[in-house]
């Protein structure tokens, strides 16, 4: 398995953080991934703040279309990982601007 944490993947890092809205968001990552990329990405981040909130896996499953198995490493993830989905699942639970637009 190759190695993720690279000069590369830190580069693409940094790009991200230079985006300033979700208008330049959605330009730099439809043209940096695929429209079933992203569909999954935000499936997987809809999976984490439903896992979040305590959401049995069956309801997930229906709710996202993920399989038994991709809702179970999430749960790994965001239980055992870095610290990235509680990390933005704070963050973002405490920005009343973004939830009064919708945005979480």
């Amino acid at each position: 398995m190759a190695k993720w944490d690279t000069k590369t993947t830190e580069n693409l890092l940094l790009a991200v953080l230079k985006l300033k809205n979700i208008s330049e968001a959605k330009k730099f990552f439809r043209d940096l991934l695929t429209q079933q990329e992203i569909i999954e990405f935000g499936k997987r981040w809809q999976a984490a703040k439903m896992l979040a909130d305590k959401v049995s896996y069956v309801e997930i499953e229906k709710k996202t279309g993920l399989s038994s198995t991709t809702i179970a490493r999430i749960s790994k993830w965001l239980n055992k990982g870095m610290g990235g989905y509680k990390l933005m699942l704070n963050r973002l639970h405490h920005n009343p601007v973004l939830e009064r637009r919708g945005l979480y």
